[in-house]
C-alpha cells in the first residue's frame, strides 16, 4: 500500500475516494494557514512572518525607550508647562536615548531609503528616513550650542520612530503568508512505490523509479509517477489534477498521471515520465510563473510619500533660499529645519496598515482570510469572475439527482433496490446512492453476495432476487434496453446508471455534481454590481452547458485542461479585462495565481489555498461578493486617510515655511506637532468605520440585490 507525505491525508486500501478531501475539509482553515506559515525562517515559507516578529520585537522595545525619551525632553515639558528636576545628567537622557532610538530602531528605515534612492524611486522609507535624519541631526546641533535650542525635536524623534514601526508591523502582519504552493504540489506524490523486479515487489522512493520501470497502484493508493496502465482496470480519483468530480475509468492502454488514486481495484503502470517531466511538476512549474510573472499595483501610500518627500525637500530648499534672500541665515536655518521635522508622515505611516489591520480582522471574522492585500485593493476593480465548476459552483461529489422509475414501481423502490446493491461498495457513485437513500428516509433491506465489476458495475442478492446496478455495460451484457430519459440526461453531462431486479430494468438514476444553492443568488448579485461571470471546468461542454444555462453564466470555458486555465485568464488579461479566479483544486492553481484576485474556497486543496490572496473558509461563492464589498470599503477608507495625512502636510508646510510671515504669522513648531498629532488620531478614528460593514455573505448578497432592484 502506498502512502501520502504528511501535509496531505493517508489512504487506506479501500478508503473513501473523497476522503482525503473530506478529512481536509475538516480540518480548520485557521489551523491550516497557520501550519502553511508556521516553518522556520530559513525554509522560505514564511518570511513576511519572520519579519512580522522582527517588527513587533523592535516596536516594542522602541516604545519603552521612547517613553522616557519623550518625557525627558525639555521641549516636551516646555510644552506641556511642566518642570525636569535640576540634575545634571539629566539633560543627556533625551540625547542619549533618542540616538539609540534613531540608530537602531530607525535602522530599517535608513536602509530602506538607501534601497529606494539607489533605485530612483523615493518613497515611504525615503520620507521618514529624511524626517528623522534631520530632526536628530538638528537636535544633536542644538543640544551643543551649534544652533538654536528650540531646533531640538528628540520627542518628535521617538514618536515618529515609534508610531512608523508600529504601521510597519501591522503592515508586515498583514502580508504574512505562505508561498507553500510548490511543497502542496509535492505532497500530492507518495512516500514510497512499489516497483516491480521480476517476480518481486520492491518499496522504492518516487526519486528511484526511472521511465520503463513498472509499478502496482493498488486500491486507495496515489500513481507515483505518470505512466501508462498495463495490467488491470480501476478508477481513478484524478480531482486533485483535473477538477473533474466523477473518477475516470483507466484500463489498459490507458494514460495515468502522478498524484491519481486508484479508487476501487489496483493496477500495474509501465512509467513513462518522471521529476520534472510529469504532469504535476510541469502545474508546479506554471504556478511558479504565474507568482512571479504576476504584476502588483505600487501602494498608495508610496506613491503618495515619493510626491511628499519631493514636496518636502523642495520647500525646504525654497524656504531657506528664500530668508537668505531676505537677509535672515538664522530664520532660514530654523525655518528650513522645521520644514523638513514638520514633514514628518505620522498619519501617512499609519493611514494604510490600519485600514489593512482592520478589514483583515474583520474579514477574518466573516470567513475570509485575507492573505494578500494587495488582492483585496484589487478585487474593487475587477470586471469579470471566473468561476472553477467543480466544486466551487458545484458541491464537487455525484449527487442522485432524478430518478426514473419503470411503470408501476415506486421510485423510493428503486432507490432502495440500488442503495441494498451498493452498500458494500466504496465507489463515489455507490456512495453517493446510499446518500440518497439516507436522505430520502427510504428503508434500505439486507443484501448479500455482493460482487463487482469496474466496467459493469456491482450486483448482490437483495430479497432473494439478483439486483445489478450498472451504466451501458451492465445493459449490453443483459440484453435489455436503456431508459428512455436515458440519451437525454446523458447528453446534458450526467451519469446514467440503470437497476436491474432479475433480468429486468426497473428504473434509472441520474447522478451530477449538484449546484450550490447559493451559486444562483451569488451570479445574480455579481451581475447587479456590473461583473460579468465566467466558468472554466475540464468537464465535457454539455455538462458545463447545462450548469451555465441554470445559472446564468456569460462566459463558458468547457474541456479545459490544467495548464489551459491559467491560459483562458491571460487571454481576457489580453483583452483588458480585470479577472478574478474563484478555485478549490490543484488544476486551479496556477490560474489563481495569473488572475489579478485569487480566491480559494477554504474546503478545497492546501495547494490552490497557497496560490490564491483570499481564501473563502465556507463553499459560498457568495462570499465573493462580500470581497468586493470590503475592497470598496477599504480602498475608500484609505483614500480619505492619505488625502487627511498628505493635507496635513500640503498645508502645515507652506505655514511652517513662513509662507504668511509678511502678515506676522509664523506656525510655530509647537503647534505643528500638536496638528501632527491630531492627523493621526483622525485617521485612526477614520479606520475604525470599518468595523461597522457588515460582510455576511448572505446578507450582503441580499443587499446588494435590494439595493439595484429598488
Amino acid at each position: 500500500m502506498t502512502s501520502r507525505r504528511r501535509g496531505s491525508c493517508r489512504r487506506s486500501s479501500g478508503a473513501d475516494p473523497g476522503a482525503c478531501q473530506g478529512l481536509l475539509a475538516l480540518t480548520p482553515l485557521w489551523a491550516r494557514v497557520a501550519r502553511m506559515g508556521s516553518m522556520e525562517p530559513g525554509s522560505g515559507m514564511n518570511h513576511m512572518a519572520h519579519h512580522a516578529a522582527l517588527f513587533r520585537r523592535l516596536f516594542w522595545i522602541m516604545l519603552a525607550l521612547a517613553v522616557p525619551t519623550v518625557l525627558l525632553d525639555p521641549m516636551f515639558a516646555h510644552l506641556l508647562g511642566y518642570s525636569l528636576p535640576a540634575i545634571a545628567w539629566l539633560s543627556w537622557a533625551a540625547p542619549a536615548l533618542g540616538t539609540v532610538l534613531y540608530v537602531w530602531g530607525g535602522r530599517p528605515f535608513l536602509t530602506g531609503a538607501v534601497t529606494e534612492m539607489g533605485s530612483r524611486k523615493p518613497g515611504m522609507m525615503t520620507l521618514v528616513a529624511l524626517a528623522i535624519t534631520t530632526a536628530f541631526l538638528a537636535s544633536w546641533a542644538a543640544r551643543l550650542g551649534i544652533i538654536a535650542e528650540s531646533l531640538s525635536f528628540w520627542w518628535e524623534l521617538a514618536l515618529l520612530v515609534v508610531i512608523m514601526l508600529l504601521g510597519h508591523w501591522l503592515e508586515m502582519r498583514s502580508l504574512a503568508q505562505t508561498t507553500s504552493a510548490l511543497d502542496s504540489l509535492a505532497a500530492l506524490l507518495p512516500d514510497e512505490a512499489e516497483r516491480v523486479v521480476g517476480d518481486r515487489i520492491v518499496t522504492v522512493t518516487p526519486a528511484d523509479l526511472h521511465p520503463g520501470d513498472v509499478v502496482v497502484v493498488r486500491p486507495g493508493g496515489a500513481v507515483p509517477a505518470d505512466g501508462d496502465v498495463i495490467d488491470g482496470t480501476a478508477a481513478f480519483d484524478e480531482s486533485m489534477v483535473t477538477g473533474e468530480s466523477v473518477p475516470a475509468s483507466r484500463t489498459v492502454g490507458d494514460h495515468v498521471v502522478a498524484g491519481t488514486i486508484a479508487t476501487d481495484s489496483g493496477v500495474r503502470v509501465r512509467i513513462t515520465a518522471v521529476g520534472e517531466d510529469t504532469a504535476l511538476a510541469g502545474i508546479r512549474r506554471l504556478v511558479a510563473d504565474a507568482q512571479a510573472s504576476s504584476s502588483r499595483t505600487q501602494r498608495l501610500a508610496d506613491r503618495a510619500a515619493g510626491w511628499l518627500f519631493w514636496y518636502a525637500l523642495g520647500a525646504a530648499v525654497i524656504t531657506l533660499s528664500v530668508w537668505l534672500a531676505l537677509g535672515q541665515p538664522g530664520g532660514a536655518l530654523e525655518r528650513a529645519i522645521t520644514v523638513l521635522v514638520i514633514a514628518c508622515p505620522h498619519a501617512l505611516g499609519l493611514a494604510i496598515p490600519l485600514v489593512v489591520s482592520l478589514s483583515t480582522e474583520k474579514a477574518a471574522r466573516a470567513g475570509i482570510l485575507i492573505k494578500d492585500r494587495l488582492a483585496l485593493e484589487a478585487m474593487r476593480t475587477v470586471d469579470v469572475v471566473l468561476f472553477d465548476k467543480t466544486g466551487t459552483l458545484t458541491q464537487g461529489r455525484p449527487t442522485v439527482t432524478a430518478i426514473d422509475p419503470a411503470e408501476g414501481i415506486a421510485p423510493t423502490d428503486v432507490l432502495a433496490w440500488a442503495a441494498a446493491a451498493e452498500a458494500d461498495s466504496e465507489h463515489p457513485l455507490a456512495r453517493a446512492i446510499v446518500a440518497a437513500a439516507a436522505q430520502s428516509g427510504v428503508t434500505v433491506p439486507a443484501a448479500s453476495g455482493f460482487t463487482s465489476s469496474p466496467a459493469a458495475g456491482v450486483s448482490a442478492q437483495v430479497e432473494g432476487v439478483t439486483v445489478r446496478v450498472g451504466g451501458p455495460r451492465l445493459l449490453s451484457d443483459q440484453g435489455v434496453p436503456a431508459r428512455a430519459i436515458a440519451h437525454e440526461w446523458s447528453a446534458q453531462g450526467s451519469i446514467v446508471l440503470h437497476v436491474l431486479r432479475g433480468h429486468e430494468v426497473v428504473g434509472a438514476l441520474r447522478l451530477a455534481d449538484a449546484i450550490r444553492p447559493e451559486s444562483r443568488e451569488a451570479v445574480a448579485a455579481l451581475h447587479r454590481l456590473g461583473v460579468e461571470v465566467g466558468m472554466v471546468t475540464g468537464d465535457a461542454q454539455a455538462v458545463a452547458d447545462a450548469v451555465a444555462a441554470d445559472l446564468g453564466i456569460d462566459h463558458v470555458f468547457a474541456g479545459v485542461k490544467p495548464g489551459d486555465k491559467a491560459g483562458r485568464v491571460a487571454a481576457l488579461h489580453e483583452h483588458g479585462r480585470r479577472v478574478a479566479m474563484v478555485g478549490d483544486g490543484v488544476n486551479d492553481a496556477p490560474a489563481l495565481a495569473q488572475a489579478d484576485v485569487g480566491l480559494a474556497i477554504g474546503a478545497g486543496t492546501e495547494v490552490a489555498i497557497s496560490s490564491a490572496g483570499v481564501i473563502l473558509a465556507a463553499d459560498d461563492p457568495r462570499a465573493v461578493v462580500s470581497v468586493i464589498r470590503l475592497s470598496q470599503a477599504s480602498y475608500r477608507i484609505m483614500r480619505q486617510n492619505l488625502w487627511w495625512a498628505a493635507g496635513y502636510n500640503l498645508i502645515t508646510v507652506p505655514l511652517a515655511a513662513g509662507v504668511l510671515a509678511p502678515i506676522g504669522f509664523v506656525l510655530p513648531m509647537s503647534v505643528g506637532a500638536l496638528l501632527m498629532s491630531a492627523s493621526t488620531v483622525v485617521v485612526a478614528l477614520n479606520a475604525q468605520r470599518l468595523r461597522r460593514l457588515v460582510l455576511d455573505p448572505g446578507a450582503v448578497t441580499a443587499a446588494v440585490l435590494r439595493s439595484h432592484l429598488g
